[in-house]
């Protein structure tokens, strides 16, 4: 794991992490906006670090060492955690840490619950299929890449990420993200707000967010219709942004 920090140390922290295959920096026009109010820290998760091999062992264990870097490099303390997708949960784990003061967090379509092991099956075999061909820089996947998953000037960042990225990490990374999820109660001054949209596989995060709820009333959903898994973050940032921002500030 590397950590890309930006902005002055003095302010608050806001802390962005990305999802599975995305490179962190996915989350460029965010950290363009708020490392001039905060203090932007930015985790580069393991398997998706761009010039090194790094393995991804369990959603724990990035929470970990995200915690932490937080303890012994933030005071521990985050004015704002951020994930998408697989980012968020991990940040939801993260949040659990009662020792660690964290005033908001935002999540954005969450997995926070257990998947069927078939499922969790087929997903393996077509995620290995497309980094496979994705280090072969098969035309057909990168274009889908762009229609479906990252902006085209974010796919180069993206295909780095597939170089170094091996099976077994892939296998780790659905095997743990896909697991059983323990809804706690947080800190009720914790701020939280679940996104998700519509489309496909994010009736998965509608369940989660409604869970996320009954748990901790003080959660904000905002569902996005028509909108696919991370489409908001990933090709509308600045929305997103404004969406977060408005949020915050409420």
């Amino acid at each position: 794991m590397q950590i890309h920090t930006f902005g002055d140390k003095n302010n608050k922290v806001v802390m962005l992490i990305h999802g599975m295959l995305t490179p962190w920096q996915m989350w460029q026009d965010a950290i363009a906006y708020f490392e001039k109010d905060y203090y932007v820290v930015v985790p580069e998760l393991d398997a998706h670090t761009q010039y090194e091999v790094s393995h991804y062992k369990s959603v724990e264990d990035e929470a970990d060492k995200i915690k932490e870097y937080i303890k012994e490099n933030l005071d521990g303390k985050v004015y704002m955690l951020c994930g998408l997708s697989m980012g968020g949960r991990i940040a939801a784990t993260i949040a659990k840490d009662k020792s660690l003061l964290i005033e908001r967090l935002v999540l954005d379509g969450a997995p926070l619950k257990k998947m069927p092991g078939i499922l969790v099956s087929i997903m393996k075999s077509s995620y290995k299929s497309i980094i496979k061909k994705s280090k072969a820089r098969d035309k057909k996947i990168i274009e889908s890449c762009k229609k479906d998953f990252l902006p085209e000037d974010k796919i180069m960042d993206f295909l780095a990420v597939a170089d170094k990225m091996e099976d077994a990490s892939i296998d780790n990374i659905l095997e743990s993200v896909f697991s059983d999820f323990e809804y706690v109660k947080y800190n009720s001054d914790m701020k939280i707000l679940f996104m998700h949209g519509t489309k496909g596989n994010e009736s998965v995060s509608m369940k989660c967010a409604a869970m996320m709820k009954k748990v901790n009333p003080q959660t904000v959903i905002k569902c996005y219709k028509g909108y696919a898994h991370a489409r908001l973050a990933c090709f509308e940032q600045p929305k997103w942004i404004k969406e977060v921002e408005a949020w915050m500030m409420g």
